[in-house]
């Protein structure tokens, strides 16, 4: 909830976002409207300005040998009375005003003026020169036009921002809505309804990697709740038949009075079936630890092919019994955790000899077909696994042939040894045809590991030197 609180509004954001914009894009508008117009303003006023200095300088050219007297002035006077924003003095070259009609009021505001001299004859002379004629331009008018076309330019872009605004938070909130329909999806997601999936139809293109990617993790979901129900139920039914089997035997020595022979037949019985639920509990403990990643020890690199001879010798007896031989064939060195790859082996070995037949060899090949894998595979002769066995072969409790299901075969070794296999950064894989069945692991082997003397192969006991 503290998080929900603290968290920021999408479409607040949005529209926070468009109302700057707008105003930004409005004002950068309304700036270049009110220079352009103020540029053409000064522009006009310019020629205006220009042209009243040539209709003077044109006008006293041809009167320029009358004199000034106060018939001129009066021509003057009218002149400049056709527009009241113009004013003029005439100033003799002794310094003698001429004509001054300049307002005092006119001079508080921004003015324009051009200074250029007139031909004329003063008053008592016969004799014609020049006057310097002062021409002003009152800027009054034209600046509280600019004033108003600034206040206008100003109100419509407040006016302009706020509508945008309005409008942009609208089609937000219209373009968020997808987004609230996923929300409603995942909502009615429980894990009653594991098949159910987030349906994109009607989404934006931008949307539809996150429903597919979503989608992906309902599968995996769907996938992990369907083998852990399934987990669950396996554990049940393993754990099932030794309590069963304790409580029956159990209850027909409680119904009468028995032999220490007989108990003790029964004890050693109990003992067997507490050893297999103990050996359930243990393993489901260690890939329970595998799968947080937590088991593997100080790693070394160690020769694959003495760790397995190890594993064979040891498992001589058994192979024995069953009327197969072992061998070990390549090497290849691997960083890995010792114990873990015997156990790894021994499992597979446990496994091909349950299925091999008997007078046939069970085949242990350790190769390094890229410079960065190391390869181990154990092949026996014997039935083949169907197709649709093959991928849940690693699952835990997975038997393709439940008739083969004996006290020491719970159905979890497999599963161990992908779970070592992961612990290592590693993979597994099967294949079975032609009456052959392979199970193996690939390891990643860094090519240093592949650059040490191959005389000096290690035991198993102790890591090769990096």
């Amino acid at each position: 909830m503290k998080l929900a609180s603290r968290a920021s509004h999408l479409g607040q954001r949005l529209s926070g976002w468009l109302a700057w914009l707008s105003l930004l894009g409005l004002g950068t508008v309304s700036v270049i409207v009110y220079g352009l117009f103020d540029a053409n303003l000064s522009a006009r006023q310019q020629q205006l300005l220009e042209r009243k200095q040539q209709v003077l300088l044109h006008w006293f050219a041809d009167a320029s040998s009358a004199p000034v007297n106060t018939t001129l002035t009066h021509m003057l006077t009218d002149f400049m009375a056709a527009d009241a924003s113009y004013t003029m003095r005439l100033t003799a070259a002794d310094g003698r005003t001429l004509f001054d009609n300049t307002l005092p009021q006119a001079q508080a505001g921004r003015v324009l003026q051009r200074v250029f001299e007139l031909p004329i004859t003063p008053p008592g002379s016969s004799t014609a020169s020049h006057a310097k004629a002062t021409l002003v331009m009152d800027l009054r008018s034209d600046d509280a036009l600019l004033r108003t076309l600034a206040w206008i330019l100003a109100a419509s872009m407040l006016a302009g921002a706020v509508i945008l605004s309005l409008l942009g938070g609208l089609l937000v909130r219209l373009s968020l809505r997808p987004m609230q329909s996923l929300v409603e999806q995942i909502n009615d997601l429980s894990a009653k309804q594991l098949e159910r999936r987030l349906d994109g139809q009607g989404l934006p293109q931008e949307l539809m990697p996150l429903v597919t990617q979503f989608n992906a993790l309902l599968d995996r979901l769907s996938e992990a709740y369907r083998q852990l129900e399934s987990f669950n139920a396996e554990v049940a039914h393993e754990m099932n038949t030794p309590l069963a089997t304790l409580i029956s035997s159990t209850e027909v020595v409680l119904r009468q009075p028995r032999s220490a022979h007989t108990l003790e037949e029964t004890l050693g019985l109990h003992l067997e079936e507490l050893r297999q639920l103990a050996s359930i509990v243990k393993d489901m403990l260690f890939l329970s630890r595998a799968d947080q990643g937590i088991g593997t020890r100080a790693t070394g690199i160690y020769s694959l092919a003495a760790i397995a001879q190890e594993v064979a010798s040891f498992y001589d007896a058994v192979a024995l019994e069953a009327d197969v031989t072992l061998q070990v064939h390549g090497d290849a060195l691997a960083p890995c955790d010792a114990a873990l790859m015997r156990r790894a082996i021994f499992n597979l070995l446990s496994n091909a000899t349950r299925y091999a037949q008997a007078g046939t060899c069970i085949s242990i090949r350790i190769a390094a077909p890229a410079q960065e894998q190391a390869v181990i595979s154990v092949t026996n002769r014997g039935p083949e696994i169907a197709p649709e066995h093959l991928a849940h072969i690693f699952e835990r409790f997975y038997r393709a042939d439940n008739s083969a299901a004996t006290p020491q075969n719970h159905g979890l070794g497999l599963a161990i040894v992908q779970a070592i296999a992961k612990l290592h950064g590693g993979s597994v894989f099967v294949q079975s045809a032609q009456g052959q069945t392979c199970f193996g692991i690939i390891l990643p082997s860094p090519a240093q590991a592949h650059q040490a003397p191959t005389g000096n192969r290690n035991t198993g006991q102790e890591p090769v030197p990096a």
